[in-house]
């Protein structure tokens, strides 16, 4: 590609020097995002979190809380993100024994000109650093992953599900 020709990255001039994305000839439509991800954890830490035994208290609550306000703040973390007037964060924890995890999902709704993908992943990725934060204590050695947008609706490109 030379320097003459746009880049097929939204974020970068076609001089290759990085910008926020023009929205405003977008439409605003209703934007819906949902992503999941998971922390891994020795069988005890599971316990402790599923027991509410856990020494800093209600570990998914906190972690719940966590994520959406993380979720209203994604524009802070990340540069080149527009902040949006979110209309809804809905967070789920799922404990997993069977793989001695937590998974969480987050799903973030807006009306606006662009989508809310990065405000859905930063709310997973909070949520689960939380569990971390509050666990560490007893388990220095858990593990985050499988960080991903499952699904996307609304604005021009329209519907979009990941892969099982």
């Amino acid at each position: 590609m030379s320097a003459a020709e746009p880049s097929p990255l939204t974020h970068f001039d076609a001089e290759g020097q990085a910008h926020m994305v023009d929205v405003a000839a977008k439409a605003p439509t209703h934007r819906v995002a949902r992503a999941r991800g998971s922390i891994r954890m020795q069988p005890a830490t599971l316990a402790l979190i599923a027991g509410g035994q856990a020494q800093k208290g209600d570990v998914i609550g906190i972690a719940r809380v966590a994520a959406i306000q993380a979720t209203k703040r994604t524009a802070e973390l990340v540069p080149l993100c527009h902040p949006l007037p979110i209309t809804h964060v809905a967070v789920e924890f799922e404990i997993d024994a069977q793989s001695s995890a937590v998974h969480c999902t987050a799903q973030v709704e807006t009306l606006g000109r662009t989508g809310v993908e990065m405000e859905a992943l930063t709310a997973v990725q909070i949520g689960l650093l939380t569990v971390y934060d509050m666990c560490k204590a007893a388990d220095r050695g858990m593990v985050m992953g499988e960080i991903r947008v499952l699904e996307k609706h609304g604005g021009k490109s329209g519907d979009w599900v990941s892969a099982p």
